[in-house]
């Protein structure tokens, strides 16, 4: 039975719509309202809080820590400097992808690494005979992402930090309501925001903090609904949604390189020995069988589809995790896996593994919709990731 995370004393109250999800063994609000359109309209235009304490959370340390960092992910961490964040991925012997997440240089030889899936064992295994220290902090703790346009200016006032230096991808310390917090400039949500990462036991003190001062700049808590909606438009992968860990999958096609989920720049096949790196040169070398990318679905089509039927379309209310065919003609050439209306830009979105030969940006294919029962087709166009990329989500906030 799931169990209330550090905020949970906050967020119970607050969730009017008694709409929960389980999230590693954890109660998360699928969304506060009915609806989950305010929280995603906080999203874009002000700021909202969401509670991602659930995500699991290790600490690396010892004069090993960047030797067993390294020899577990793609990216070459010797370029990482301390205060840094990096979203990265980790494979198997087969190059195969295990996980994502994003890993801060706390210290030289200190890291904090947050995964979707558990990893301490896969970790432990390849810290053997290296002097490292690998601790599971998922229960010590806890995380809010404050995330949109005006979460800037509400840190500002309410944290002891340097919030108006940190840049993309930067962690700095500070204290909020007196309580020692890192924040980082990181998020799910292709936006300006950050992640605040506080004690657990002094968590409810930070979202005290921060929902007080939050009344000005708009402030409101977020659930999952809305996160997914901005995470499609960012292009941004969930797991055993967008693509099976290795560990999980039952045949050959559900497992996914790097270089088939947009990854290819988190490999650096220049650096030491690292897991499945012989594997992942003959990827480089002799191309991948499939492709993520972007899909734009022709609304107009999909109203001439609804009209054979006498119905009018509705753009749907939540992105929708069930993968569905994509076609060239008659032949099917992939998969959306995540399919979602974007508020933001008016379009029907979603995310696709598509064979490398149909991929290119600008080809037009076919994905399935479903009226009345039917299985019909209607247009699509291939596009680039993200969708939505502001400007403010890296720029130094005014």
């Amino acid at each position: 039975m799931p169990i209330g995370t550090a905020f949970h004393e906050r967020t119970f109250p607050l969730c009017q719509s008694l709409n929960y999800r389980e999230w590693s063994g954890y109660y998360t609000v699928s969304v506060y309202e009915v609806h989950h359109e305010h929280e995603y309209n906080a999203i874009r235009n002000a700021a909202a809080l969401i509670d991602i304490t659930p995500l699991y959370k290790y600490l690396i340390t010892g004069k090993d820590a960047t030797k067993l960092v390294n020899r577990v992910i793609t990216r070459d961490i010797n370029k990482v400097k301390v205060g840094q964040v990096i979203y990265c991925c980790w494979c198997d012997e087969q190059g195969k992808v295990i996980d994502d997440g994003t890993i801060s240089r706390l210290e030289e030889n200190v890291y904090r690494w947050t995964a979707a899936d558990p990893s301490l064992r896969w970790f432990r295994q390849n810290g053997l005979n290296l002097n490292v220290q690998i601790e599971d902090i998922s229960e010590k703790v806890a995380a809010l992402a404050l995330q949109g346009p005006t979460s800037a200016k509400l840190l500002k006032t309410v944290a002891e930090a340097d919030i108006a230096n940190l840049k993309y991808f930067r962690v700095t310390h500070g204290k909020i309501a007196g309580i020692p917090v890192d924040i980082s400039r990181t998020g799910y949500t292709g936006d300006l925001g950050y992640e605040i990462w506080v004690p657990w036991n002094d968590a409810v003190k930070v979202w005290d903090a921060l929902a007080e001062k939050g009344r000005q700049f708009d402030l409101h808590a977020a659930g999952m609904l809305a996160l997914d909606v901005a995470r499609v438009e960012a292009g941004l992968l969930l797991i055993e949604v967008d693509y099976t860990s290795s560990k999980k999958a039952l045949i050959p096609t559900q497992k996914f390189s790097p270089y088939e989920l947009g990854l290819a720049k988190m490999v650096h096949l220049e650096k030491e020995n690292f897991i499945g790196k012989r594997a992942l040169e003959q990827d480089a070398k002799n191309g991948v069988p499939r492709q993520l990318v972007g899909l734009e679905v022709d609304w107009t089509d999909v109203e001439s589809l609804y009209e054979r039927y006498g119905l009018t379309p509705a753009a749907p209310s939540q992105a929708s995790r069930v993968a569905v065919p994509v076609y060239s003609g008659e032949q099917q050439v992939g998969k959306a896996t995540t399919t979602s209306w974007s508020p933001i830009l008016k379009k029907m979105i979603a995310l696709a593994s598509i064979e490398a030969e149909y991929s290119k940006p600008g080809n037009l294919l076919q994905m399935e919709i479903t009226i009345e029962a039917i299985r019909l087709k209607a247009d699509v166009k291939v596009t680039t990731l993200p969708f939505f990329n502001p400007p403010r989500k890296t720029a130094t906030p005014v």
